[in-house]
């Protein structure tokens, strides 16, 4: 019987002490010698839309910027097709209003529809009602643009944080089914290190949190779910961080990336600092070849598919 978490950012958060790898149950294990797909999600914005950028990008000038949002994912539906790898792309609802024929695409193409919030504010920059009616409005408009239910949910820049837990009771009672939202990690922008490293309930309901993937190194997290980290670091790294959570923890791990991630010419903004252009534009080049050793090393399906179970 699993164990539900109900709080966890509350007084059980702050019991367990800095590092000692305490865990709820997780939601889905792998018994010994069973093989299950990892999760590979695509975070659909446009390059203009990161969080990196909000300093130097004024929302009112989205509509008046070239985008290059489209062409990008269908550059990676060929890559996922030539491949056969079915996944999930947490959408922005204000790229779904834009690009209805791309949400068709997606649909019709096998992959999971899902949520990215309407027009990418971090949660902890909402009120909660500010927050109910942005996920509202994303999950109407993608259901009604993709045909399908939306049952996912990703924050923009993984901004549940512990201030910002109230966000799950929030996507539950709206309708939708998991979040895929909280980074265990200690960052400068989000996460909650203490929070557990695979998918839990944190409601006494079927609600389910899909945390990004970590592996432990020295009582520690370590980000192993791509974006940057996946651009920083040599290949090998992801490689084997991945294989040990699937063999020593037996738990499906959880891939990210953007579509202006395997776009080098993309245009370059000004105004921002050396650590976001930093961590914007590095290996950007190198990105599409390594997705193509990543899907032929593991195997990989959507989120419904991993962690909801059946042939969703």
């Amino acid at each position: 019987m699993m164990r539900r978490t109900n709080n966890f950012g509350g007084a059980a958060l702050r019991d367990r002490r800095a590092g000692d790898g305490a865990q709820p149950t997780p939601a889905v294990v792998l018994g010994a010698g069973v093989s299950r797909p990892n999760a590979m999600t695509v975070d659909v914005e446009d390059f203009f839309q990161v969080q990196a950028f909000a300093g130097a990008i004024d929302r009112a000038s989205w509509e008046a910027r070239p985008s290059r949002v489209e062409s990008n994912t269908d550059k990676i539906l060929a890559l996922f097709a030539e491949h056969d790898v079915k996944a999930t792309f947490f959408t922005l609802g204000w790229i779904a209003e834009r690009h209805r024929g791309l949400i068709r695409r997606i649909v019709d193409q096998g992959h999971e529809l899902a949520s990215h919030g309407y027009e990418h504010i971090p949660v902890f920059q909402h009120e909660p009602q500010a927050f109910r009616s942005d996920v509202q409005r994303a999950k109407r408009l993608l259901e009604d643009i993709g045909g399908t239910a939306v049952r996912g949910y990703r924050a923009a820049s993984f901004s549940v944080t512990e201030d910002t837990l109230w966000a799950l009771s929030v996507l539950a009672e709206e309708g939708y089914e998991y979040s895929s939202s909280i980074y265990p990690v200690l960052h400068d922008h989000y996460g909650i290190p203490r929070a557990p490293r695979f998918a839990f309930h944190p409601r006494e309901d079927r609600f389910l949190e899909i945390p990004l993937t970590t592996v432990r190194v020295l009582g520690q997290n370590v980000p192993c779910s791509g974006g940057g980290y996946f651009r920083l670091f040599p290949y090998v790294v992801s490689r084997l961080g991945l294989r040990r959570v699937n063999e020593r923890d037996r738990q499906p791990c959880v891939f990210y990336f953007h579509p202006w991630e395997v776009d080098p010419d993309q245009p370059r903004v000004g105004g921002i600092s050396l650590k976001s252009r930093f961590r914007h534009y590095l290996n950007l080049s190198r990105m599409e070849a390594r997705l193509h050793r990543l899907l032929t090393d593991f195997a990989w399906s959507r989120m419904d598919r991993v962690f909801l179970g059946g042939d969703a």
